[in-house]
C-alpha cells in the first residue's frame, strides 16, 4: 500500500478506537507508519481524512446488508417476504457494526464545527439511498431512477436510522424485522381499506 490507503486504513482504526472528534492528525500518523504531511499532501486535511475514512466504513456495513448478491436472494423485489429478508440482514449486521453506528451518531449530533464533514457525508447519503432501493427492488444502482432514490431511499433510510438508534440503545426491545414487515403489511391494509 502506499501512504494514501494508509493513511486510510490508519484513520479507519483511530475511529473506531477514539471515535471522530478525539481523533488527531498525530493518532492517525502513529497509526498508519506515514507523516503529518502526507494527511495534506493526499487529502487535504484530517477531517477530510476522516470523513473518507467513515465513508468506507459506513460503504463497508451496507455491503453487508444483503443476504446474499442481489440475485441470489430468495425473495421477490417489491414483495414484503423481501423486505423482511433484507431488514434480517441489516440487523444481523448490528454486533459487528456496533462501533460504526456509534460513530455515525456522533457525527450526527455535531453542529456547524463540522460543517465541510458534514456536507460530504450528505452527498455519500445519497449513494445509500440509492444502494437501498436497489437492494429492495432488486435492480442495478445504474438503474435506479432518482427520483425513486429520492422518496423510497429516504423512507429505507429513514427505517434504517430508527432501527440502529433502537438496537444500539436495547437490542433486548428492539424492533425485529418480523415486526417491522407487521407493522407495514398492517398499514398497506388500512391504506387500502381492508
Amino acid at each position: 500500500m502506499g501512504h494514501r490507503e494508509d493513511l486510510l486504513e490508519g484513520a479507519k482504526r483511530c475511529l473506531l478506537q477514539k471515535g471522530f472528534l478525539r481523533t488527531t492528525a498525530r493518532d492517525i500518523v502513529k497509526e498508519s507508519g506515514t507523516n503529518l504531511a502526507s494527511i495534506g499532501y493526499h487529502y487535504g486535511s484530517k477531517d477530510e481524512l476522516l470523513a473518507q475514512a467513515y465513508v468506507a466504513l459506513i460503504e463497508g456495513v451496507g455491503e453487508r446488508f444483503a443476504p446474499a448478491p442481489a440475485e441470489e436472494m430468495t425473495q421477490p423485489p417489491g414483495s414484503l417476504e423481501r423486505f423482511q429478508e433484507v431488514w434480517a440482514a441489516v440487523i444481523r449486521t448490528v454486533p459487528e457494526a456496533r462501533p460504526i453506528w456509534l460513530l455515525s451518531f456522533e457525527l450526527m449530533f455535531q453542529d456547524e464545527r463540522l460543517a465541510e464533514v458534514r456536507k460530504l457525508l450528505a452527498e455519500a447519503s445519497k449513494d445509500g439511498r440509492t444502494g437501498f432501493v436497489a437492494l429492495f427492488g432488486g435492480i442495478p444502482e445504474a438503474d435506479v431512477d432518482p427520483e425513486r432514490a429520492e422518496s423510497e431511499g429516504r423512507l429505507y433510510q429513514t427505517l434504517l436510522n430508527g432501527l440502529m438508534v433502537q438496537w444500539l440503545f436495547d437490542p433486548g426491545t428492539a424492533t425485529t424485522a418480523e415486526q417491522l414487515t407487521e407493522g407495514l403489511r398492517r398499514v398497506m391494509d388500512a391504506a387500502q381499506g381492508r
